[in-house]
């Protein structure tokens, strides 16, 4: 771990870390998120890129243990303050057969697990609403009460939150379940920022969500961007210098010219006229007339892409499965002025990523990473309340200004990217 770390900020491990979208929002309310254990070494590296100072490691939580996360990470013999856990979440969505039965469930009682034996003081654990629907609502509640039994409270009112009301523009409806070791006070919910942008008006609008302003739209997320198809470099790479045009408020904060309120993050030192993470998507010209005869906010009736309206928010962003590598199950929408689909950098603005924040160099894998991600913002929001809850004010933004890594992580196959945790792993054991 690099030796940047001076202040004393409340810590943070990230399980099923992935790109790093909850590693982000904790860090931008001021966490330092000592380690990240993610499987995928594809992942990881991006992990590894975005957040230099974190120890990473490459690893399934089934067979991780508490103490090999302490020796091999900043952590240590120290107390911590908080356990993030993202895992997997097809077994439980409302997209899929929703098997009870699924592998990938019991990925919440290693979670359970670790709780246990590293004993943060709090815990967050988001995953898919449909946990909370028919007889997984039976095993949420089982988690629950064995959380008990390990001397830990949870707000049993827990809530479903949904991206847009904190200020991302994208419809994104998430559990969220938070828990302290006894003796803490149980944290709050975070309350909504943002009423929902919509390209109409409803009939029947929420009351309580009446006197918030609009979240952003997206074109307030996308209209600055250069447009990838005036870079025909973008076919081979997917990055290159390119043209900005003016940004809304939003699209300022995400390209570092205007401070976020209340970010405590570490900045990142980037070439902010490199547009990355654009490699272009080549459709034939059929599909680009259907695209463009498609009226925006509606679906392209052959391949039943969702065509994003340029008022309203963004339909959720879904990773897929690697069996259809993202064309069933996860379509990427369509750009709401070109027919095209979206970037993986459109979809990260529509995420609330910053844009230096790298994602891997395929479309695959960047759609899979921003996908499979709790956006950053509203894992801000919620991390605010952990840090209410621990009284820890953190009022300084750290001076340290963080290299990103070798652009080489973004750059792996597989196999490649498991060769350079291992590597990682040796030199540590030295």
């Amino acid at each position: 771990m690099l030796g940047l770390l001076e202040t004393q900020r409340p810590i943070a491990l990230d399980l099923f870390a992935g790109a790093g979208g909850m590693s982000l929002g904790f860090e931008q309310a001021g966490f330092d998120i000592l380690a990240a254990v993610e499987i995928d070494p594809v992942h990881a590296c991006t992990h590894h890129y975005n957040f230099p100072y974190t120890t990473v490691l490459c690893r399934s939580v089934e067979d991780l243990s508490a103490e090999e996360i302490r020796a091999n990470s900043g952590i240590g013999d120290r107390d911590l303050d908080v356990i993030l856990s993202g895992s997997p979440c097809q077994g439980f969505s409302l997209m899929g057969k929703r098997a009870l039965n699924d592998p990938r469930n019991s990925l919440l009682w290693h979670f359970h697990r670790l709780v246990n034996e590293l004993r943060p003081k709090y815990f967050v654990m988001e995953n898919v609403r449909g946990l909370t629907i028919g007889e997984h609502k039976q095993l949420l509640d089982k988690l629950i009460a064995e959380f008990h039994t390990i001397g830990y409270q949870v707000n049993q009112n827990y809530q479903i939150l949904n991206a847009a009301h904190y200020g991302v523009p994208q419809a994104r409806e998430r559990l969220f379940l938070l828990g302290c070791r006894q003796g803490y006070p149980l944290p709050q919910y975070p309350v909504p920022l943002t009423q929902i942008a919509r390209s109409a008006p409803l009939k029947h609008p929420k009351k309580q969500f009446a006197h918030l302003p609009p979240s952003p739209t997206v074109e307030c997320a996308l209209q600055d961007l250069p447009e990838v198809e005036n870079y025909p470099e973008l076919l081979e790479t997917d990055a290159c210098v390119a043209e900005y045009q003016t940004p809304s408020n939003y699209g300022r904060i995400l390209r570092s010219i205007q401070p976020l309120e209340d970010d405590y993050s570490y900045r990142r030192s980037y070439n902010p006229n490199l547009l990355t993470s654009s490699a272009r998507t080549q459709h034939g010209e059929v599909a680009r007339q259907r695209f463009a005869d498609t009226p925006p906010g509606t679906r392209e009736k052959v391949s039943r892409f969702h065509k994003l309206h340029p008022q309203g928010v963004c339909i959720t962003l879904r990773a897929g499965t690697d069996r259809d590598r993202g064309s069933f199950t996860s379509p990427r929408p369509i750009h709401p002025y070109t027919p095209r689909c979206i970037t993986v950098r459109e979809a990260a603005r529509l995420h609330s990523y910053p844009d230096w924040f790298r994602f891997h160099v395929t479309k695959w894998h960047g759609f899979r990473q921003v996908g499979n991600s709790v956006p950053p913002l509203l894992a801000k929001a919620v991390a605010v309340e952990i840090r209410r809850a621990l009284g820890v004010e953190v009022v300084s933004i750290p001076p340290q200004i963080l290299n990103l890594g070798a652009e080489t992580l973004l750059q792996g196959t597989s196999s490649t990217s498991h060769a350079v945790f291992f590597t990682l792993k040796s030199a540590r054991h030295r």
